[in-house]
């Protein structure tokens, strides 16, 4: 609502502000009104007719054509980047309906709630108390009315907070992931502040920049208003009442007018359609609200019988100035009054109301009047395919051609209330659940979500599912061994639901110590926004059992992998103060625990997959191999960088963490200085046979050969350097294998990821650099050329194909997506989001890293994490969470504090259990021959980062 209130009284806001907290708590219930319903927000029992799915898609578009990808709030009028908390909670309203009515999917509403809600979490709020009654919706400014930046802003309207806090209401009953998100905006609000005797109290800035606290509301909004604020719990018991009010006859009809007319307290006492037809579609017209809204349908019914004219009358926008009208059944003295807010008369634009008939013909289904006024608007759609008009002109018989979020919110939510079998989305005992998360009945071997469903939050409980369909393929580099596919299953192996295995944590540690990572600067508020929502990934898929995360929200697995994202995850949220050094040390000592826990292969190291529950071993498809399938080299030194890491940062686990390292074997993955994993072919015989091969995955080999090195290892036959074969792309030289005599696999492909993940960690060496620069420059080209954002990634998403390597070059051609078999997947490709993260932690003054992390930032679930990305194709996003994705948006977080030095940082303790048994000699398990790192971390012009070599 636009409501623009008048002075009333002056009051010193400088001493309200000294006791706001007193007044938010006298006028805060303890136990808020929430609503009770019965039926699920997804529960269409009058499913919509082709006639209405028509309307809803048409007002739809108004919303899709107005959005402001900056800020993620609509125009509130077509093209006009202006809005108040009245027009937000409308966008919010219609997104809802939008939901449901399956205008959009779940994806495009989490996308879009997700940067409305960011955005709307950091506005600037009105003399730091409430949201100012408008904002620029292009960029979230304080503005006025002619959309004027104004620094102190104009006031708030408590109309407005009552109407968004209904819309706040709906969302969370809806869709319950939000609900802690919105708790705490409402919560930064000095809500006591607007209210004041029981009654809702707006504030408006005088000429002398004083501040005016002004009573709002008159019969019907003011209701309205007061039952918004209820749903959070705050009191307005005289404004929610209907006194005062007369009762004046009009055409026939005794009509409820509010006795505070504009002679008496310079605020306008309309009586119009809108406030009635808000509070029963939401709230269900209680009491004596159900009469009066009766009453003023049937008076506009009696104004047309007797004058021929089709009469639905509220408030609206206009196609010309004075641009905003208040038609009228009654308004300050005057019946069927079209006036200003300023209570000036405008009787030659009073229209027929597009939205006023929308609400009557559904709130009163069987009222043949509200179907003929309904008729002579249902097909009032700009030819445009940008939303419905406002009305028609009653004199001109004309169009108002004013495109407004107004009443095209209206009527998505009015169709959504149909949809509903009429029942009101607040009022009535109708609960709404949109949990947006997997199902819990999930078997641990396949995603739980088809193809076509929606995940936005992972489930909190072990799934229970006995048969399912085995297909999912981990989430880490190492599911193919010489870079071949491994073939599947069909079924499970074993289809009973595994038993929740309770590991208990090493003990505590000699005197935990802070991390000795030194901060340059914190976060700001925005990157610890990031931070946290990145962190929720590992707090909504911890098993706290065994200590263990699962690689994918979807999967109940992990890989060693994605236990070193975990491990490198905790190490970043520590150091960057997101979670409690209490927490990181009960984490940190879990997952240490459990890595003793795990069976080796062959008694030698830590098997490819392991399920999050059991802690069994598990093939990429989830089903039990009580021998296990190998191990990865790759992973394996994933989770030695990380290790390295956490007794380097934390030294009190330095004996834990050995002791660990120790219990492996290494004579069969590290041969003749290069690195090789091992997998399980089997025969036609039916045996089992172990085949050891090089691991040659770009990018990856080079990093996990670094972390080797950290640990003593001569693998300098795998770490980055020597000749690379490269192919044109974008007019680059992009890398897309070593050059080599020790094997003849080739690699498949070429991502970011592996390298990203080495510059976080190690920084950028010549040589590696000459590897990143034109990756990162044949993507930047890309989008010069074709304007398609690119950051090349494999990512893992809830559907079939499951993992996406969207490359720069792949197969021997440039810009395919494949899927894990090598199949190209058409329209497949995605935008990373942690790519993009991490490319702008790295090269923060680079344009094309600026646009990338721009078109990301709003890809998360404040309950689940980081998405995947989205498509470049739609924009859509790409629905999965991982480990990998917001443990790397984590370090990319963390590096940006720490000066861009390498995260990865040196250790000159020599005398460890590690380096004393490598001191031994003939250990029997492969040890480094000598007891010195392989690598060393230098500084020079082009800044710090380890290479090969000791000190």
């Amino acid at each position: 609502m636009r409501y623009k209130p008048h002075q009333h009284k002056l009051l010193r806001w400088i001493a309200l502000f000294l006791v706001g907290t007193f007044l938010q708590l006298l006028f805060y219930i303890p136990t808020p009104v929430l609503s009770q319903n019965s039926n699920s927000c997804s529960n269409i029992t009058a499913p919509l007719t082709a006639d209405e799915q028509t309307y809803a898609r048409a007002a739809w578009q108004y919303f899709v054509k107005n959005y402001q990808p900056a800020t993620g709030f609509t125009n509130s009028t077509g093209g006009y980047p202006s809005g108040t908390l009245w027009d937000m909670g409308n966008y919010l309203m219609a997104l809802n309906a939008a939901r449901w009515l399956n205008l959009t999917d779940q994806t495009d509403f989490d996308a879009r709630l997700n940067k409305f809600l960011t955005t709307f979490s950091s506005l600037k709020l009105f003399e730091d108390a409430l949201p100012n009654k408008v904002y620029n919706a292009a960029n979230g400014q304080m503005v006025d009315y002619g959309n004027n930046p104004l620094e102190r802003g104009i006031g708030w309207s408590a109309l407005d907070v009552g109407r968004i806090l209904a819309a706040f209401d709906v969302i969370r009953t809806c869709h319950p992931q939000y609900n802690d998100w919105l708790k705490g905006i409402v919560a930064k609000w000095q809500v006591a502040r607007s209210l004041k005797d029981g009654q809702l109290f707006g504030a408006t800035v005088l000429p002398d920049n004083k501040t005016l606290l002004v009573q709002e509301g008159r019969l019907g909004y003011e209701e309205y208003g007061a039952r918004g604020y209820e749903l959070w719990g705050f009191a307005a018991p005289k404004a929610i009442a209907l006194e005062p009010f007369k009762l004046v006859e009009i055409n026939g009809v005794q009509i409820p007018v509010d006795s505070r007319d504009f002679q008496s307290t310079n605020a306008n006492n309309y009586v119009l359609s809108e406030s009635y037809i808000l509070d029963g579609i939401e709230f269900g017209l209680q009491g004596k609200l159900g009469d009066f809204a009766a009453r003023v349908l049937d008076v506009q019914k009696r104004r047309y019988d007797s004058t021929g004219q089709l009469t639905a009358v509220t408030e609206d926008n206009i196609d010309q100035a004075p641009y905003f009208l208040y038609n009228t059944v009654y308004a300050n003295g005057a019946n069927w009054a079209t006036i200003t807010d300023a209570n000036q008369p405008y009787p030659q634009f009073r229209s027929i109301s597009t939205k006023a008939a929308f609400g009557w013909r559904y709130l009163f289904p069987d009222n043949a009047y509200a179907q003929k006024v309904f008729d002579a608007v249902k097909d009032l759609r700009s030819p445009d395919d940008s939303g419905y008009y406002a009305g028609i002109y009653e004199e001109s018989k004309q169009p108002n051609k004013a495109l407004t979020g107004n009443t095209n919110g209206l009527i998505l939510e009015i169709l959504y209330y149909k949809a509903k079998g009429n029942h009101p989305l607040i009022g009535s005992s109708s609960a709404s659940v949109s949990t947006g998360k997997p199902s819990e009945n999930a078997s641990p071997a396949t995603p739980s979500n088809q193809a076509n469903s929606t995940v936005t939050t992972p489930p909190a409980t072990p799934s229970n599912q006995t048969n399912s369909t085995v297909t999912t393929p981990p989430a880490t580099p190492s599911n193919q061994t010489n870079s071949t596919v491994t073939t599947l299953p069909a079924t499970p192996a074993n289809t009973s639901k595994p038993t929740e295995v309770a590991v208990a944590p090493i003990p505590p540690v000699d005197s935990p110590q802070p991390s000795n990572l030194k901060l340059n600067r914190p976060l700001t508020v925005i990157e610890g926004r990031y931070a946290e929502a990145a962190w929720r990934y590992f707090q909504a898929n911890y098993h706290s059992k065994n200590g263990l995360i699962d690689d994918r929200s979807d999967f109940k697995g992990a890989t060693l992998w994605g236990l070193g994202d975990y491990l490198a995850a905790l190490h970043a949220a520590r150091s960057l103060d997101i979670i409690t050094p209490k927490e990181f040390d009960q984490r940190t000592r879990h997952l240490l625990g459990a890595l003793t826990k795990l069976p080796l292969f062959a008694g030698e190291l830590p098997s490819r997959g392991y399920d999050t529950r059991s802690l069994q071993s598990i093939d990429y498809g989830g089903n039990p191999i009580a021998e296990g399938n190998g191990w990865s080299a790759l992973d394996l030194g994933r989770m030695l960088a990380a290790l390295y890491n956490l007794k380097t940062s934390h030294p009190e686990y330095t004996a834990a963490v050995d002791k660990i390292v120790l219990d492996w074997s290494y004579l069969r993955v590290v041969r003749e200085g290069i690195l090789s994993s091992a997998s399980v072919t089997k025969e036609q015989d039916g045996r089992s046979l172990t085949r050891v091969k090089p691991a040659t995955r770009l990018g990856y080999e080079e990093y996990a050969a670094r972390a080797f090195q950290l640990w003593g290892f001569n693998v300098n036959g795998s770490a980055v350097g020597g000749e690379y074969e490269t192919t044109l792309v974008e007019g680059v030289k992009v890398p897309i294998q070593r050059r080599r005599t020790d094997t003849n696999s080739k690699n498949q492909y070429t991502v970011s990821n592996p390298f990203l993940l080495y510059a976080l960690e190690f920084g950028l060496d010549p040589q590696m650099r000459s590897l990143f620069e034109p990756i990162f420059q044949a993507q930047a080209e890309r989008y010069r050329r074709t304007g398609t954002l690119t950051a090349s990634a494999t990512t893992l998403i809830d559907h079939k194909p499951y993992t996406v390597h969207t490359t720069i070059t792949g197969k021997g051609e440039s810009w395919v997506a494949l899927g894990d078999d090598g199949q190209p997947l058409p329209k497949g490709r995605l935008v990373s989001t942690a790519v993009a993260f991490a490319y702008h932690a790295l090269l923060p003054e680079n344009k094309y890293s600026q646009v990338l992390l721009q078109g990301t930032t709003d890809l998360y679930n404040p309950l689940a994490g980081f998405y995947e990305g989205f498509y470049e194709t739609t924009g859509k996003t790409a629905v999965g969470f991982t480990s990998s994705t917001n443990s790397m948006i984590l370090q990319s977080l963390l590096y940006k504090v720490i000066n861009q030095q390498p995260l990865i940082r040196p250790t000159n303790n020599m005398k460890s259990p590690w380096w004393q048994e490598v001191t031994k000699g003939n250990s029997g398990r492969g040890l480094p021959n000598a007891a010195r790192q392989q690598t060393k971390l230098i500084s020079d012009n082009s800044g710090n980062y380890w290479v090969s070599g000791s000190n």
